[in-house]
């Protein structure tokens, strides 16, 4: 229940203009937030896919439009239903990715630190 509570607060709050996206980030900081995700990540324009997809472009993108990757069952019905990885969504599901893709398969708890998401967020807006 906490957990659900915390994910809607965050959700409210990047939805309110000036807020949460506003908070910005260190994408340096943010690359270094991103070395726990290299174990199934790979962030490289044109980089490969590992246990988890490329990440290049993340912001913006469809979700599960990688072409080969093979995502979860759940994954891709919240991609057919519109589900688009804007900086609030990918917020909430770094948070928690139980919450938003709750029969997904990313092992990751989550990072409950809002500097290192701010960080990590930061670095994965870079990524064009």
């Amino acid at each position: 229940m906490r957990r659900l509570v915390v994910s809607m607060a965050v959700a409210a709050a990047a939805m309110l203009p000036g807020t949460v996206l506003a908070q910005g980030g260190d994408p340096a900081a943010g690359q270094r937030v991103f070395n726990q995700c290299r174990a199934c990540h790979t962030s490289e324009q044109g980089g490969r896919n590992g246990v988890g997809p490329n990440l290049w472009g993340i912001v913006g993108r469809r979700a599960a439009s990688i072409e080969g990757f093979r995502y979860s069952a759940n994954m891709r019905e919240l991609a057919e239903g519109g589900l688009t990885w804007t900086e609030d969504r990918l917020r909430a599901y770094l948070t928690n990715p139980k919450d938003l893709v709750p029969r997904g398969t990313m092992a990751f708890a989550g990072i409950r630190n809002p500097e290192q998401l701010n960080n990590l967020i930061a670095y994965l807006n870079t990524l064009k």
